[in-house]
């Protein structure tokens, strides 16, 4: 009994001195290095217990000239105890591996930097190798900004910050950004501190935009904004400055909080506008060039720096609903009026029409009032004719103002479109902007003459000229006069118009003159009736026994025998 309990016993010490002295499988283990051959290193891991290992287990991307010699001091990965050679089945790549790892995950808790190297690319980044444990680095955290070659970062030792890490699924994903992001806060806040507003310092242009530049001040950029470049207009800043370019700007503000900076170069020359009044006075005549064409004017550089607004209503006197763009044109050189200047605001007003003077006024110098002109006629409407005068303006010839005699339609059938014209200048406007012009005041007016010779109650001889249903026209004296139905015969029976034809003479009695209307008013009936009462008067009287026919027949024979 008691030798059996001995027994129990031995057999437990010894298991327990196996278990003791036996290394376990799936741990890292010492060994040294016994023997080199056919590209293996044999690995004395103790306990009467040898591995092999190929060499190139041995080096890495840090490490790829590694020479191994026999009694090198060397840890492996301990897989199996024996296979079925006999020999323990290690690993150098495994037990770097579980190295590394346990040292990144140390560095994640602590949110150190590990040293890796960059070996690889792959669909989205790149393969880092931190010291045996293979990493993901996204594309988007190489750098702070993107960058198109990445060749110089490839195969050479630098820091990482691990972000994460999953062991079991053997998931490692690293960042060089936010490692440069913490070095450059560093640097950052420390430039930050050193400058102030006002200073004058030197950078290099490392990034253009559309709004403008990124200066880096050595590990900090500022920005220079466009309008900030130059006191002149810049469309964009790649006009004035090149990637690359060492430049001197200003320091304008900086922001501690969030460590912005605003810089300018402009404010490194001298300011322009400083005696803008006394280089161009209110009224002087200046020349410049179109920059840039709005809907509502044209922006002219007077020099560089100081630039004015023509107005859209200061640049034609005549083209008053035209786009600035059909008058003027980028890159040209204009001459312009200085019409106002507000150096606090920095706006200069000017003006083009300014200089090519009124042409109203111009028209009214060389055609006063009276003088005779010879037009074109540019189009014809329903109360007149228009007329070019040259510099875009037009004079209007009105209705009533085309004939002494013929009116409306009469008046204007005699134009077309093209004719030249004469015509007297009766009214010019400047304010208004209106000429006024007459084709009949070229003559007299006819009325005038006819007027002084004919009075009322004398008698005429005047020629038809048209008949109506209501009457007769007839022109006397040069004048138009008509002659009513009523008052064309004092015989009833005989007040027929259609017993006269045009170009018939006849006598008549005025019986007015209207000098308003222009119209002569005659009549037949008057004169016949003013002979009836003559005759009586001189050859005798119905009531002596003579017969009314008896009288008018012997004033009739004495009529005769006087004209012949």
């Amino acid at each position: 009994m008691e030798t059996a309990n001995n027994m129990a016993e031995f057999e437990a010490l010894l298991e327990k001195s196996f278990e003791s002295g036996t290394p376990k499988e799936n741990t890292v283990v010492n060994g040294t290095i016994i023997a080199i051959e056919a590209g293996q290193a044999i690995i004395d891991i103790g306990y009467k217990m040898e591995g092999r290992v190929d060499i190139r287990e041995f080096t890495n991307a840090s490490n790829k000239d590694a020479e191994l010699k026999i009694g090198d001091q060397v840890e492996v990965y301990l897989e199996r105890v024996e296979n079925a050679k006999g020999e323990a089945v290690v690993s150098r790549e495994k037990a770097r591996r579980e190295e590394a790892w346990d040292k990144l995950e140390r560095a994640a808790k602590t949110e150190e930097r590990v040293d890796g190297i960059i070996f690889g690319k792959v669909k989205g980044g790149f393969t880092v190798d931190l010291d045996g444990a293979i990493a993901f680095l996204p594309g988007s955290q190489v750098d702070v900004r993107p960058i198109k070659d990445t060749v110089p970062l490839m195969n050479v030792p630098q820091p990482f910050q691990v972000l994460k890490m999953d062991r079991k699924r053997g998931n490692i994903v690293v960042s060089r950004r936010a490692v440069l992001e913490e070095s450059r806060a560093e640097q950052r806040a420390e430039l930050v501190g050193n400058l102030a507003e006002g200073n004058t310092v030197e950078g290099v242009v490392k990034n253009i935009t559309d709004y403008g530049a990124f200066v880096d001040l050595g590990g900090l950029d500022g920005l220079l904004h466009v309008t900030d470049i130059a006191w002149k207009r810049i469309n964009h800043p790649s006009e004035v400055l090149t990637l690359g370019d060492t430049i001197k700007v200003q320091i304008i503000k900086v922001n501690k909080d969030t460590n912005r900076i605003s810089l300018g170069m402009k404010q490194l020359e001298v300011d322009p506008w400083a005696d803008v009044e006394s280089r161009f006075p209110i009224g002087s005549n200046q020349n410049g060039l179109v920059t840039n064409i709005t809907d509502y004017g044209a922006f002219v550089e007077l020099e560089a720096g100081v630039e004015g607004l023509v107005h859209v209503s200061e640049m034609s006197w005549t083209k008053k609903n035209v786009h600035p763009g059909k008058i003027l044109s980028t890159s040209q050189e204009v001459e312009v009026k200085v019409l106002e200047l507000d150096k606090e605001k920095r706006r200069v007003s000017l003006g083009l029409k300014q200089i090519q003077g009124n042409p109203w006024e111009n028209f009214l110098n060389g055609n006063p009032s009276g003088s005779v002109i010879e037009a074109e006629i540019k189009n014809i409407t329903e109360f007149g004719l228009f007329v070019g005068l040259g510099n875009d303006i037009d004079g209007m010839i009105h209705l009533s103002d085309l004939h002494w005699e013929k009116f409306g339609e009469e008046a204007i059938k005699d134009f077309k479109k093209g004719d030249v014209v004469k015509a007297v200048v009766t009214d010019i406007d400047v304010e208004k902007e209106r000429i006024s012009l007459s084709v009949k005041a070229l003559s007299k007016d006819p009325f005038e003459s006819a007027a002084k010779n004919i009075k009322k109650g004398s008698t005429v001889t005047a020629v038809v000229s048209k008949v109506e249903d209501s009457g007769v026209e007839v022109i006397c004296e040069g004048s138009k006069g008509f002659i009513k139905r009523s008052d064309l015969s004092r015989d009833r029976a005989e007040q027929r118009p259609d017993r006269f034809s045009e170009g018939d003479k006849l006598d008549a009695k005025v019986i007015s003159v209207d000098k308003n209307s222009r119209k002569l008013t005659l009549s037949i009936k008057a004169l016949e009736l003013a002979e009836e009462k003559e005759a009586v008067e001189q050859y005798g009287s119905t009531d002596s026994g003579a017969s009314l026919g008896d009288i008018l027949g012997a004033a009739l024979k004495d009529q005769d025998e006087k004209s012949d």
